[in-house]
């Protein structure tokens, strides 16, 4: 009896934290399936900010780029700072204070958020995923610049599949 009870507890717990993870209250993105991916990949572990937000904020936030070198030398938010994903490590954001606000993103906000969740785990106490990440950053008609610091119409999308995120004519998909 004691079992039973004990594993109807753990599911009605462990139940409701799955289902209280996606915020009713998160960044609106321009395409509402892109945003139904969003919270399928995510785990929301870290903190969110729209686009429009970072647009207005850019100048007092360290922006860093989780995605590898070659898809940030394609493109990426003017400012941001290349940290990777595959070899990230700690010395790249050693020179950031630790209440510094910090808002990572990447492709999507995969890769961004288990960055986050490091960086929240080494003593960071400002950091946030960009919803959507660069995808939606030009979606909403964001510039991005190239690895010489030029504006650019390019976008790296990984590949074919994840360039549906992307809205055709907002960028040059690259993958």
């Amino acid at each position: 009896m004691i079992r039973i009870f004990l594993c109807k507890a753990l599911f009605l717990i462990f139940g409701i934290s799955a289902c209280a993870q996606v915020p009713a209250q998160r960044p609106a993105v321009e395409n509402p399936d892109f945003d139904q991916r969003l919270t399928s990949l995510l785990s929301f572990s870290v903190p969110l900010m729209g686009v429009d937000e970072l647009a207005k904020a850019e100048a007092e936030v360290y922006i860093l780029d989780a995605r590898e070198e070659a898809e940030f030398n394609v493109s990426h938010i003017p400012g941001a700072r290349y940290i990777g994903y595959d070899r990230f490590k700690k010395k790249t954001v050693q020179d950031i204070p630790k209440d510094a606000k910090v808002v990572v993103y990447c492709s999507v906000g995969y890769r961004s958020e288990k960055i986050g969740e490091k960086l929240r785990k080494d003593g960071f106490t400002d950091v946030y995923n960009l919803y959507g990440s660069i995808f939606e950053w030009v979606n909403a008609g964001n510039p991005v610049e190239n690895a010489a610091g030029e504006e650019t119409n390019a976008v790296h999308t990984y590949n074919k599949k994840w360039s549906q995120w992307v809205i055709d004519g907002r960028a040059e998909k690259v993958y």
